[in-house]
């Protein structure tokens, strides 16, 4: 535990919402909520249109879908209070809220994300302050249907988000570590990483593991730490196993893996493509 008095550098953590802090999409819950239909086929039918930003399907569903006429701002709040969250969300928010948690480091902990605001908030009430999460804003008529999108964080709509913050906060991009699982994401952890930022996967979708710096795999939110502290705050594998036992916690299972993704095709001329090969090793030597 460290002093108040000792120095310390401030590093700007983001992160997205759907299946990277929870288990499930929110879009999913309202419309389990209210009944509708075929969410992922509407979804998957807008990303391949490309009409809009990857992650922003289901605001622009709520706005122009008439079957998302019925939603209202109350359905959206019970909907994120169904939302399943990822085990331990609350400690490691807890964690970057403490000052003194970190030696030499702090971490304000914000969320971006594509999906409703009104779902992230109540999904993360008394966890994350309401002033902390980013999400889709929508204004309202008095009948009290959507009548409008006033903000949608996706696409370069999340960096946009992150570069306020950074504005704001006083912390400058290469101190910045964004953490996300998707195709959402791919445009903000391209920003950061060209910033000399950090960025953390928490899935095993080969777009996003292309992209991010480190991927880590695992049903407890506390997972996002082992990155952080081995590549930011440059803590050896004992010092992390140790951290983790101050929480209770014992890191049981910890397989550091390489993984290339390989997929074969059948050659149309295979003697010329040989010959082709073997001349660029030839070049190559």
């Amino acid at each position: 535990m460290t002093t108040s008095n000792e120095p310390k550098t401030d590093y700007l953590i983001a992160s997205d919402f759907d299946k990277t802090l929870s288990f499930n999409d929110s879009g999913s819950v309202l419309c389990d909520i209210l009944g509708i239909p075929d969410f992922e086929e509407k979804v998957n039918g807008l990303a391949s249109t490309c009409l809009v930003h990857q992650g922003a399907e289901l605001a622009y569903l709520l706005r122009h879908d008439p079957a998302f006429r019925c939603v209202r701002r109350e359905h959206l709040i019970e909907a994120g209070k169904e939302v399943r969250l990822k085990n331990n969300v609350n400690r490691l928010a807890e964690m970057f809220s403490e000052k003194d948690r970190f030696p030499g480091a702090r971490f304000p902990f914000y969320v971006i994300s594509s999906g409703a605001a009104d779902v992230v908030r109540s999904a993360l009430e008394g966890i994350v302050p309401p002033n902390r999460v980013f999400g889709t804003e929508f204004l309202w008529n008095e009948d009290g249907e959507i009548s409008s999108i006033q903000r949608v964080p996706a696409g370069y709509g999340k960096v946009a988000v992150l570069e306020e913050l950074q504005s704001r906060l006083h912390i400058s991009s290469d101190n910045t570590i964004y953490i996300g699982d998707g195709c959402s994401d791919f445009f903000v952890m391209q920003h950061v990483n060209s910033h000399d930022g950090h960025t953390i996967a928490v899935s095993g979708s080969k777009t996003i593991g292309r992209i991010a710096e480190r991927t880590v795999l695992s049903d407890d939110a506390l997972c996002v730490l082992v990155p952080i502290l081995e590549d930011v705050l440059d803590w050896n594998p004992r010092q992390v196993r140790t951290f983790f036992a101050t929480l209770g916690l014992s890191l049981q299972d910890w397989d550091k893996v390489q993984t290339d993704w390989v997929t074969f095709d059948e050659l149309q001329n295979s003697s010329l493509a040989v010959g082709a090969a073997l001349a660029g090793e030839a070049c190559a030597g």
